[in-house]
């Protein structure tokens, strides 16, 4: 309930109002949904957005996973991804960038892409399957303990689909250090909140 309450107060201050609040049921996944504005509100087991259409208020929710805004400034088109370590292995952000190729012929060049708060490789302890999991360049040992860059592997995605390291925007905020600040599962357990990510063409 606190998480539905918080979305409304949110919405209610973005102008201009979007005509629709896109919601995707995240399952940490790599399911992309198309956006259009003669469809549903609610895009059941999808993990990232993209859209052409203006005023489709795009969100997904997080509380350690990685938000990340994808701008296609050429065509007009925008892409929201929520990734997790799930989603990321499978994945995720390569598929939201084809996506957007193939749908609004979207070239790496013509992108700006922000990361917003995530759990990072200072805190994001994980246990031995990880090195099975992924390869061993985002995985770092400290003090006996493995840690997963989260952040950089999705970066890795990017610029080897060929956007423009300039381009690549971070807040460079970790969930877990500024949970003062920010929701963290890993710090709260799974009655926190959740951080709401928005994107939207005007």
């Amino acid at each position: 309930m606190r998480i539905e309450k918080n979305l409304n107060l949110f919405i209610k201050k973005i102008k201009p109002l979007p005509k629709r609040l896109i919601l995707p049921q995240q399952v940490h996944k790599a399911k992309i949904g198309l956006v259009k504005k003669d469809r549903l509100s609610f895009y059941p087991s999808c993990d990232a957005l993209i859209t052409e259409e203006k005023r489709m208020a795009l969100t997904v929710l997080t509380a350690d996973c990685l938000s990340i805004f994808l701008y296609d400034f050429k065509n007009e088109a925008i892409g929201l991804i929520h990734a997790g370590w799930r989603g990321s292995k499978e994945r995720i952000t390569y598929r939201t960038l084809k996506s957007m190729q193939d749908n609004f012929n979207t070239e790496p060049k013509n992108l700006y892409v922000f990361f917003g708060p995530a759990i990072r490789d200072c805190c994001y302890e994980v246990g031995d399957e990880f090195k099975k999991l992924f390869p061993k360049k985002y995985i770092y040992k400290r003090k006996d303990r493995l840690y997963f860059d989260l952040v950089r592997i999705n970066r890795d995605e990017l610029i080897n689909f060929g956007v423009n390291k300039k381009n690549i925007f971070d807040c460079l905020l970790c969930t877990s250090c500024h949970n003062d600040i920010l929701f963290s599962y890993r710090k709260e357990g799974k009655n926190c909140g959740r951080i709401v990510s928005l994107g939207m063409l005007v």
